[in-house]
């Protein structure tokens, strides 16, 4: 039988900083590598944050920005009262409960991607 692995999303960003700000800064994501084929040119860097990784692309044609994540989570809600105590200016995150059983936020990055962390509720 043929196992598939972990899937890691690649998101297109625009500005370095304010990827760095988002990522590293206020969802405590750790820089893993950072790679540019030369002096001068996009970054394509990937990050990680227990066991979600996620590769962030300023190349042209890797991704298209308005991405949609989901991401797994053990406590929705202590996460969104981590970031929420961090008083970030683009970002005030809530916790929401759903139709079909999950406790999620959804947090849009500067690039208009869409990062939704979802905890499934015991029945």
């Amino acid at each position: 039988m043929i196992a598939l692995g972990p899937v890691t999303p690649v998101l297109r960003i625009f500005d370095e900083h304010k990827a760095r700000e988002f990522y590293v800064d206020f969802l405590e994501f750790k820089v893993v590598f950072e790679h540019r084929f030369a002096d001068n040119f996009p970054l394509y860097m990937s990050v990680m944050r227990d066991a979600c990784t996620l590769h962030l692309s300023e190349h042209h044609g890797d991704a298209c920005p308005g991405a949609y994540v989901r991401i797994q989570s053990s406590d929705v809600a202590s996460l969104v009262q981590i970031l929420a105590a961090k008083q970030y200016t683009y970002a005030k995150p809530s916790v929401e409960r759903t139709p079909w059983q999950t406790l999620e936020t959804t947090i849009t990055d500067p690039f208009g991607n869409k990062l939704v962390f979802v905890e499934n509720e015991e029945p």
